[in-house]
């Protein structure tokens, strides 16, 4: 059986979202520290994260960490590109990523600051699927 790996990389960072929730905390400063790299299990420990390993593939290796309650995803990349492609993909799907060199985080709006401050990267942002409500009412003003 054959799984295209960027689908089943985006279903685990779509669950680790909905798992982590819509975050609306402060948008504080904080130090940035040099971007962190390595293997997946180098970022994991420089974050205090014992991984739960999700996908092991030539292409992709990611893992589901814990931080307090919130819950965020940690996947390697073997190319700069085939990162890029997977954050091209899963960034239609809304949420927020702290992107280092051929590795990204996913997950809540607090979880990914407290992130950058130990591992430094950059912050991007999903879509924001905004215009037509789904419910066919108005918005109530707020995200999340």
């Amino acid at each position: 059986m054959r799984v295209t790996r960027p689908k089943l990389a985006l279903t685990c960072a779509v669950a680790a979202l909905a798992l982590a929730g819509c975050g609306s905390g402060g948008h504080g400063e904080h130090a940035v520290p040099p971007t962190a790299t390595g293997s997946l299990e180098k970022l994991a420990a420089e974050a205090k994260c014992d991984p739960d390993m999700q996908t092991d593939a030539d292409t992709i290796r990611q893992a589901l960490c814990g931080k307090g309650d919130e819950k965020y995803v940690l996947a390697t990349f073997s190319t700069d590109r085939g990162q890029r492609e997977w954050l091209n993909t899963a960034k239609d799907y809304g949420g927020h990523y702290l992107v280092g060199r051929k590795w990204v985080a996913v997950g809540g709006t607090e979880t990914i600051e407290e992130l950058r401050g130990t591992l430094g990267g950059d912050l991007e942002e999903g879509v924001q699927h905004g215009g037509a409500s789904h419910d066919g009412g108005g918005g109530h003003g707020h995200d999340g």
